[in-house]
């Protein structure tokens, strides 16, 4: 078996999305259950946190803040559909850690390729505003940091049933990064993208 990374952290268990909310921390710990008997295969690694600095390689500069002093006051509904709680914020900047710390245990060898076990998940977050249960748009950044770390090309396959709208926005003009999703249609967010 390759060298696998499975980046994990128990803060993605604070993230308080309310009762009854389809993303809710079952959906890691059912993920965390089922991996249990190849778990001595794969190399556990903590992610860490994300800079606003990193995080405003796709979002606005003001965003992070924005998002911090919200989750701060106690949170609640960014959108109709996005619910935070006061441990949030620091869930979302732990997500995004995941993938760049993936990136650089990617780099220096430790690991060949990595799954990161994270939420809130991402593929729906925009530059300047949350959606669809995502805060920051994970994948963008990670993305964007590994070009930094002198990846040239990034091709992003998203198996989801919903479209990542978020990330196909970021680099729509982009041809430096390739998106290619699979979803279902029609299904929220219902874009018409032809692209």
């Amino acid at each position: 078996m390759k060298k696998v990374g499975y980046f994990y952290d128990d803060i993605y268990l604070e993230h308080d999305t309310g009762i009854g909310h389809p993303e809710s921390p079952e959906r890691l710990i059912y993920i965390n259950k089922y991996l249990e008997p190849i778990k001595d295969k794969l190399i556990h690694l903590k992610p860490r946190r994300a800079s606003a600095k990193e995080i405003t390689l796709i979002h606005d500069t003001y965003y992070p803040q924005e998002i911090m002093d919200f989750c701060a006051a106690g949170g609640g509904y960014l959108d109709p559909d996005t619910h935070v709680g006061e441990y949030s914020y620091e869930a979302a900047v732990m997500a995004v850690g995941a993938g760049l710390e993936a990136i650089d245990n990617i780099i220096n060898g430790k690991i060949e390729r990595a799954f990161c076990a994270v939420r809130p998940p991402g593929h729906h977050a925009e530059k300047d505003k949350a959606m669809g249960f995502c805060i920051f748009n994970n994948i963008a950044i990670t993305a964007r940091y590994a070009q930094q770390k002198g990846f040239n090309k990034v091709f992003i396959i998203d198996f989801d049933a919903h479209h990542g709208n978020g990330t196909q926005k970021a680099f729509y003009d982009d041809d430096t990064v390739f998106y290619f999703s699979t979803h279902e249609y029609p299904f929220y967010p219902g874009n018409r993208f032809k692209k």
